[in-house]
């Protein structure tokens, strides 16, 4: 009988739950093996049932941007949980962490707390339909905005790695008014606008796709994404559940308007950061959009767990942390430090590799040069991925199990951190 409690772990979950997993992509699917079931974690670290310690640059898929276990969220969620675990009725610190997302977010002055990014984004598309009066909604091709029956439609993530355009279960009719575009296309994205003028109630995109692993929007496309939906009467939608406070301390969109004067979405949805690991997700607009959701106006939307009082004592926790002066600054060099470690290894050992990072994300391709688009992410070296990430795990490296993942780094990682990592892939590059 095997000693490895992975494997045993793995084996009875596949007996209850499909495929072992509760996401699709923690199931190893796309590089093989058996998934590490996690026991414990503590600051940039995880701990396998085999009580294997992992350097971890998967952060619950972002949202531990201080690292695992800080004193002060613990405190403030202990506390919290001694208040009451959820009431179904509303609570002062839902006023106060959505005062402090306003705060850092000017192009909102309303928001609405749920529970997760897929109810977000969800929400965020509704309320543009609901607003527009119209049905048909733009989205790009390897960005992913929460598994929605509209939206799963050629998406990135999970869909990618198993290698599917859509989802079984999504009658046609569902997604018929979902248009799919190339990401960094600005003709389609044109002729989407004069093609279904008056028609289109949004776009809906990634500033940086994370899903497709690391892509960044490039200046251009999103002014002109702005000046489109603006002339055509549009919503643009800003999907930062990814990028909110993780790049920034105002998020991707405080970037791209430090090169486009002016420049604010018009909805923005949240996620992972702003409930510090806590299930948490919002969106926010601008006040006569948001005054269109019920109880004021007719789009309705609801949830019984939204503003959970354990939720946003760990959000307001996790964001008043981060508003530290330099945090970012500090967060984004030693993103930096990891990413250009790992190029200069890839290099000497003459593999294909590009890099890119902003904040505390960063995404990494076995190409001689970074992707702008979906199909050109398609063209990166799979094989050649598992056997990295396999390599990595094996040195207690945990990177996403999939080459169409961003990755994440946190304030808890530290400088050895960092140099074991590098001179872990020093190793595994001269294997490739």
């Amino acid at each position: 009988m095997t000693m490895d409690k992975n494997a045993q772990l793995f084996e009875r979950a596949r007996q209850v739950i499909p495929g072992g997993v509760n996401s699709p992509v923690r199931a190893f699917n796309a590089v093989g093996g058996t998934p590490a079931f996690i026991a414990r974690a503590q600051g940039a670290h995880l701990f396998d049932a085999n009580d294997k310690r992992y350097v971890d640059y998967i952060g619950s898929w972002g949202p531990m941007i201080l690292g695992h276990g800080h004193p002060q969220v613990l405190s403030a969620v202990q506390a919290a949980l001694l208040e009451g675990f959820s009431f179904g009725a509303p609570t002062e610190r839902e006023i106060a962490l959505s005062e402090a997302i306003l705060k850092l977010m000017p192009s909102m002055d309303m928001v609405r707390l749920v529970s997760s990014g897929t109810e977000a984004g969800m929400s965020a598309i509704r309320l543009a339909r609901g607003y527009t009066g119209r049905n048909k909604i733009i989205k790009f091709n390897g960005c992913y905005h929460g598994h929605a029956d509209a939206l799963l439609v050629k998406a990135g993530s999970g869909l990618a790695t198993f290698g599917a355009s859509s989802s079984a279960g999504v009658p046609a009719q569902v997604v018929q008014d979902t248009i799919v575009l190339e990401y960094n296309d600005i003709g389609q994205l044109e002729e989407a606008f004069a093609k279904y003028d008056g028609q289109i109630a949004c776009v809906i995109m990634e500033p940086i796709a994370g899903n497709m692993n690391f892509v960044r929007a490039s200046t251009a496309f999103t002014r002109r994404i702005s000046e489109l939906t603006q002339e055509h009467g549009a919503l643009l939608i800003y999907d930062e559940v990814m990028t909110g406070f993780r790049v920034a301390l105002g998020s991707a969109q405080s970037l791209y308007a430090q090169q486009i004067p002016g420049f604010k979405p018009d909805i923005t949805v949240l996620g992972k950061v702003i409930g510090g690991g806590m299930p948490m997700a919002a969106f926010g607009a601008r006040r006569e959009i948001m005054e269109k959701l019920s109880p004021l106006g007719p789009v309705y939307q609801a949830g019984t767990l939204s503003g959970n009082p354990i939720a946003t004592a760990c959000g307001l926790q996790t964001l008043s942390l981060i508003s530290q002066p330099g945090f970012h600054e500090a967060l984004h060099a030693k993103t930096g430090q990891l990413m250009a470690g790992l190029k200069a290894e890839a290099d000497a050992a003459g593999v294909p590799f590009s890099v890119d990072h902003q904040g505390g994300l960063f995404g990494f391709f076995l190409l001689p040069e970074l992707p702008s688009h979906y199909e050109a992410v398609m063209k990166s070296d799979k094989p050649l991925f598992n056997k990295f990430f396999h390599g990595m795990l094996a040195r207690g490296h945990y990177f996403a199990p999939a080459l169409y993942e961003a990755g994440f780094v946190s304030s808890a990682h530290t400088d050895a951190d960092i140099q074991a990592t590098i001179e872990a892939a020093r190793d595994v590059f001269k294997t490739l």
